[in-house]
């Protein structure tokens, strides 16, 4: 394997989860350098390549398909700080958690629903109709979560689209 190989190697085994461009963004490599090198070791089955919500992810082997999908979702800094919240206090309302978070409660719904949907996180009813969240494999998010350690520009994305979610949240109120 070539060094700018075994450099993309690392990093995606350093950040699983990564997204192309933060490949790219990390390493002194050219666009078309990285895109070569990923495309080897995806087809050598070095690296794993996975698409979920319009993004494409690259993880080295041996995660089950609940683990990629969490780290995916946990890629979003709104995600995350649920999540986050969620381990230090389980058994939160949505409402609560959104204005702790800052977030509109649309916000917090969209990645509820997505948490919901791999998983992660379960919304119980009560007799009343409130709902109550819990995470489904509290352990397992823990470990996880401190496997992801956002770059800076991910970080630049993630405030981006909160700050997009917030404007179309005031024009649409």
């Amino acid at each position: 394997m070539t060094s700018s190989r075994t450099e993309v190697d690392q990093y995606v085994r350093e950040h699983p989860g990564s997204h192309f461009r933060g490949i790219v963004d990390a390493l002194d490599q050219a666009t078309g350098q990285v895109q070569h090198h990923v495309s080897r070791l995806v087809r050598n089955g070095d690296l794993e390549r996975v698409s979920l919500y319009g993004q494409t992810h690259y993880y080295p082997t041996g995660y089950d398909e609940w683990e990629k999908g969490t780290i995916a979702l946990l890629r979003r800094e709104t995600t995350r700080e649920l999540v986050a919240a969620l381990l230090a206090k389980d058994g939160r309302r949505p409402g609560a958690l959104a204005d702790e978070m800052g977030v509109a409660r649309s916000t917090l719904e969209y990645h509820l629903d997505r948490l919901v949907e791999r998983e992660v996180v379960e919304k119980r009813r009560d007799d009343r109709g409130r709902v109550t969240l819990y995470l489904e494999r509290p352990q397992e998010t823990a470990l996880l979560l401190a496997e992801v350690a956002p770059t800076y520009a991910e970080r630049f994305v993630d405030r981006f689209m909160r700050l997009v979610d917030g404007l179309l949240e005031d024009a649409s109120g």
